[in-house]
């Protein structure tokens, strides 16, 4: 079966946008061969949007500063209502998911005397997440409610997906050229 292809090269589309759908795409449909376009890219552009750390941080608490831990926007989701309750659980998915899959030893590094995301698993908070603001009508703005039920039962191998990613912009860094950039 051959990948579909999820989206077009418009030269509109920035170069890191290139980068994370190409390789996104790479991972997911010939390594994995997971041919799912909408989670495809769903993944390439959660890649793009934390490329700023004040997305990842975009959560925020009573006091207006940024929630950065995970207990702290799990907290913020139970304080909000409606699509804000849905877009933090969301969040809170994609940040557990991020973590895991991107960089899965540092969430091995998480003590609990420092932090009290130390305590929590990753993996069990972004599929309850991502189960919860599935069960949240949204409307055509946002990613569908199957989108993040799937997300939320096949955590794992998105995860795992990431990870493979991560592992082939390093081996292509690595070896001193551009990697599927064009």
């Amino acid at each position: 079966m051959k990948p579909e292809k999820s989206s077009d090269n418009s030269p509109n589309r920035s170069t890191i946008e290139r980068f994370f759908s190409g390789l996104s795409e790479y991972i997911f449909q010939s390594k994995l061969g997971v041919v799912d376009v909408q989670l495809i890219d769903y993944i390439s552009d959660m890649l793009l949007r934390f490329v700023r750390m004040d997305t990842v941080h975009r959560v925020r608490r009573n006091n207006g500063r940024p929630a950065t831990e995970l207990l702290q926007m799990m907290v913020e989701a139970e304080k909000r209502i409606g699509l804000a309750k849905r877009d933090v659980h969301r969040h809170i998915g994609d940040v557990s998911l991020f973590w895991s899959g991107m960089y899965p030893e540092r969430l091995r590094r998480l003590k609990p005397e420092r932090s009290p995301d130390g305590f929590l698993d990753f993996c069990k908070q972004g599929k309850k997440a991502y189960a919860m603001a599935a069960e949240i009508k949204g409307d055509e703005n946002r990613p569908s409610s199957d989108l993040l039920h799937q997300l939320s039962s096949e955590f794992e191998m998105c995860a795992y997906g990431l990870r493979e990613v991560r592992r082939e912009w390093e081996r292509g860094s690595s070896e001193g050229g551009p990697l599927l950039l064009s």
